[in-house]
């Protein structure tokens, strides 16, 4: 189990290393993590300059979690750090579950469930894009709900509470453990669950109605503009939210695609277990939502789902006591799920010989960026921000609430259009002009690197 969870570390790592050498990392949200960090290793509460200057990341997400990284960030301050330490706290999450699978199901099965687990859809997704506090989050689920299938409430209440920390929404995930820790355990466990169920009510309450609005600077806690309609309009109210959440899961098709995908690494055995309830709120709050990029499979928001819907999958086998060939034919069909949908995510990169081809622009680009002094203030192309964001207050070139008239701009010409991001060429063409003509001169020119920077006399 521990030379599993070695070997998936490894592959994580060289996935988000090799992603970031190859200048695909991004200012949302590898760069907005790096500089929360980095506040908390220099001793004050987190600010993301990519957010807006001297934003407070406290007001966007009550995320206390990554203090735990500012100690390894102090010894090694880089983006790199924030990467190893996801690709080690995902890979370790596969240790819970393969133990409690190994106990109750045997070694053979254990070790396909780690394998399907640790090369599910849902991983390689989060893997693949930047750094999330989500990490977190994976294996604290693991470590609760293996617990809990295994008939240790106590454990699985105080490896559930910690996840409050996490994220504002994960209280109610909380609330969800909490509820089957009461339903599944006796008298002393009934209150031990409804006390956490409470816990975690109360603390998504707090964070949301209380210290985030105390931190924003609207003053009131954003994403409440995501509530609301899958197909029309923002807010709503109660009424509106209560109908979407209704029937959210089903429309458009993209959230039906979505759910069929979670459930299928497990051969939808999952829904025979109640510990697949824990994964309601989650999915709840993303079939809510009116942004589309929470509904599909891209990006890192299936990531929390992974050890949910596994665990459930070991429960429910276990609870219908199923061995021998029945149990073979359900390894085996998880596995062949796994492998089908392995080359479509991006595990499968470290496979494909372009990752790992080398390109002089990726030097070009350091050389370009080495001009920038530290401590400067910069605005930098999307894929240049989380290769600035250690050393300098950097920001994202063309964002609306980027800071205003740095000393520094930095622009990769030559970015793929599917990848431009927030201007188009057009528009970056006509924003560098606007620069040069606003006082700002070339200073340095390289493989479609743009080194631009303000001349003393410019007031």
């Amino acid at each position: 189990m521990w030379a599993m969870a070695s070997g998936l570390f490894l592959l994580y790592m060289l996935l988000s290393l090799r992603t970031h050498e190859r200048l695909l990392s991004h200012a949302f949200d590898l760069a907005i993590f790096e500089q929360a960090v980095r506040s908390y290793a220099e001793g004050h509460l987190p600010l993301s300059e990519v957010k807006g200057p001297g934003f407070p990341v406290l007001g966007d997400h009550f995320s206390p979690v990554l203090a735990v990284l500012a100690p390894l960030y102090r010894l090694w301050p880089s983006a790199r750090t924030l990467l190893v330490a996801q690709a080690g706290l995902i890979a370790v999450s596969v240790l819970p579950l393969t133990q409690w699978a190994r106990r109750s199901l045997g070694s053979t099965a254990a070790l396909v469930l780690g394998l399907c687990y640790g090369l599910s859809w849902g991983i390689a997704s989060g893997v693949g894009f930047d750094f999330h506090e989500w990490a977190f989050a994976v294996p604290l689920l693991a470590c609760s709900l293996s617990a809990l299938g295994e008939g240790r409430p106590r454990a699985a209440a105080c490896w559930a509470l910690p996840l409050v920390l996490v994220k504002e929404d994960m209280g109610l995930t909380v609330a969800v453990v909490g509820l089957l820790i009461a339903w599944r355990g006796g008298r002393r466990a009934r209150r031990l669950g409804l006390g956490v169920a409470l816990a975690g009510v109360a603390s998504t309450l707090l964070a949301v109605l209380v210290v985030l609005p105390a931190f924003s600077p609207s003053g009131s806690y954003f994403y409440t503009v995501y509530a609301g309609a899958s197909g029309g309009g923002q807010g709503g109210g109660f009424a509106e939210a209560l109908r979407t959440a209704t029937i959210g899961l089903v429309t458009p098709e993209t959230k039906v695609t979505t759910l069929m995908l979670v459930l299928a690494p497990t051969l939808f055995l999952a829904v025979r277990s109640p510990l697949v309830l824990v994964a309601v709120p989650l999915l709840v709050g993303r079939a809510v939502s009116n942004n589309p990029a929470h509904w599909g499979t891209g990006y890192h928001y299936s990531l929390t789902l992974m050890p949910i819907v596994f665990a459930a999958f070991v429960d429910a086998l276990g609870r219908r006591g199923t061995t021998g060939a029945g149990l073979r034919r359900y390894l085996a069909g998880a596995a062949g799920v796994c492998a089908l949908l392995l080359p479509v995510y991006s595990l499968a990169q470290v496979a494909y010989p372009e990752t790992w081809r080398s390109d002089p622009r990726i030097a070009a680009a350091h050389r370009v960026m080495d001009r920038i002094p530290d401590g400067a203030t910069v605005q930098a192309s999307d894929g240049l921000v989380p290769h600035l964001s250690d050393r300098t207050s950097v920001s994202l070139y063309g964002w609306p609430a980027s800071r205003p008239e740095p000393q520094w701009i930095v622009v990769d010409t030559q970015v793929p259009q599917q990848r431009r991001w927030p201007l188009s060429a057009t528009d970056e063409s006509i924003a560098l002009a606007g620069a040069r003509a606003q006082g700002y001169r070339v200073v340095a020119q390289e493989a479609g690197f743009i080194l631009l920077g303000r001349s003393p006399n410019t007031p």
